[in-house]
């Protein structure tokens, strides 16, 4: 029978402390906009599920679908030029 405790060793080596790192931080807040855009949204639309949209209700989906679209716009936009590396 094989053993595998030297391999759990090694798995086990660095313990999780389940704190997000300094990068994993800076992308959360990279995205932010978005994911506020997003959350936006998802209110609206929840706003709707009990009862008919109103034209009110209508606006709002819209407006904030739009603030996604543009919101990912904007992260995608911001990540093209970081990754660009100056080559036009």
């Amino acid at each position: 029978m094989l053993s595998i405790a030297a391999l759990q060793a090694v798995v086990t080596a660095n313990p999780f402390d389940g704190e997000p790192s300094d990068e994993e931080l800076e992308a959360i807040e990279q995205e932010l906009p978005l994911i506020l855009a997003e959350v936006d949204l998802l209110d609206a639309q929840i706003m709707t599920l009990d009862r008919p949209a109103t034209k009110l209700d209508e606006r709002r989906i819209r407006r904030a679908r739009h603030r996604v679209v543009a919101a990912r716009r904007d992260l995608t936009n911001r990540a093209g030029t970081v990754r660009s590396g100056g080559a036009a």
